[in-house]
């Protein structure tokens, strides 16, 4: 069985854990997330932890056994703390601007690009061309940030575009370069 699915989850005091059926619904000081359990998996709460059981010992049970427990985690620790990504703008002239649930980016198309977040998601932009996404959601968090980042990636040459926040590109050699050699 999984090492990871057989750890129990604490939950805070002011997490509220409902458990109905295949779903959980979890609520927070952040906002309420609910999911369906997948596969043939059961979770018990007891003395302020959550554990996940796998009810029998199928190929499939156990695929999803750590799964359901990173998801419920994840879950827990989205309405308590949230998630962040970072992105940064790099290029001449490149910036973005946050006017309510809409992400204007300037980078190098003949017109903006105009980003519509999704409920739940907030950004903020700072005037070093960072772009901070925020949310309770990890997985829409970390697709919302994947999105942005492919309006405009990272150019191979010069570096030029949209990167995750200490994101390392390599930079190939132009033509001139090579030409010498």
């Amino acid at each position: 069985m999984s090492r990871v699915g057989k750890m129990p989850i604490p939950v805070p005091d002011d997490v509220d854990v409902k458990i109905d059926g295949d779903n959980i619904k979890v609520s927070g000081p952040k906002g309420l997330l609910s999911k369906s359990i997948i596969g043939n998996i059961d979770i018990k709460q007891e003395k302020g932890q959550l554990f996940v059981m796998a009810l029998d010992d199928s190929r499939q049970t156990r695929a999803f056994y750590g799964l359901v427990r990173s998801l419920v985690n994840n879950m827990v620790v989205g309405v308590t703390q949230g998630f962040k990504k970072a992105l940064q703008i790099v290029g001449v002239g490149y910036r973005a601007e946050a006017k309510g649930d809409r992400l204007i980016l300037t980078v190098g198309y003949s017109h903006p690009v105009e980003f519509i977040l999704p409920k739940g998601i907030s950004a903020k932009v700072s005037k070093e061309g960072v772009i901070e996404i925020e949310g309770i959601n990890k997985e829409l968090v970390g697709d919302v940030a994947a999105r942005i980042r492919k309006i405009r990636p990272p150019d191979a040459y010069k570096g030029k575009g949209i990167r995750y926040l200490g994101e390392q590109i390599k930079l190939k050699p132009g033509k001139s370069a090579a030409a010498k050699a």
